[in-house]
């Protein structure tokens, strides 16, 4: 009688444990994107939960970093980054537009080619350089970062120049390798269609923008 009482109490409180687990008082720390989240203790029926907070905004100008490599990494990133994005995108584009020319047979790589070809290069290459540089590989990206308080006006400044200097290089090979094609096509520079004004033109590249912006702050985002 005794071992099945002390059988059934075991059970008993084996049944109890998640409850007790989660009503127990204690603090718990966990890391998530980079940031800490604290759990605070259980009161009054409810686990209250403590929400992110962001790291101080970063100084307007910050010229200690200019004296730490990690800093020229980043700024190499960037560059290289910006230079494969635009040699592999433009290259793409001129491309498929030497793939949709009449007195040409080859088959290209259509519109889903081209989509494809932008978004891959971007989740490679941030991929690749988030852990290095942020990943910005746009002078956009990285205006709304300063504006956010999120880099130095120094490294907003000087990542916009290795990010315009990647991109003219990478440009550059395309049309050191494709002379002839690059000159037919206009270097696969993008043209407003027929029945659009400029105006228009300017308002889908302003939402496009915002929306790619937006993205990376969402991505970004502690909470």
């Amino acid at each position: 009688w005794r071992r099945e009482r002390e059988t059934g109490r075991e059970k008993s409180q084996i049944h109890r444990l998640p409850f007790v687990l989660f009503s127990a008082k204690k603090a718990t720390r966990v890391a998530a994107m980079g940031k800490d989240v604290e759990m605070a203790e259980h009161h009054g029926g409810g686990l209250s939960v403590k929400d992110y907070t962001d790291p101080p905004p970063a100084p307007l100008i910050d010229v200690d970093e200019l004296g730490s490599w990690s800093f020229y990494r980043a700024l190499i990133a960037e560059f290289v980054a910006t230079l494969l994005f635009l040699y592999v995108t433009v290259a793409t584009v001129i491309g498929y537009k030497s793939s949709t020319d009449a007195a040409n047979d080859c088959g290209g790589v259509g519109i889903l080619g081209i989509a494809w070809a932008f978004g891959g290069m971007i989740f490679i290459l941030v991929y690749c350089t988030a852990g290095i540089s942020g990943g910005h590989i746009n002078p956009a990206v990285t205006l709304g970062l300063f504006l956010a308080r999120k880099v130095s006006l120094v490294r907003a400044v000087l990542y916009m120049v290795a990010q315009c200097l990647g991109a003219i290089c990478g440009v550059a090979l395309v049309k050191g390798f494709q002379k002839a094609y690059y000159y037919r096509y206009s270097g696969g520079a993008n043209s407003l269609a027929v029945g659009y004004s400029k105006s228009t033109g300017l308002v889908a590249e302003i939402i496009g923008t915002f929306v790619l912006v937006y993205t990376v702050f969402s991505a970004t985002d502690p909470k």
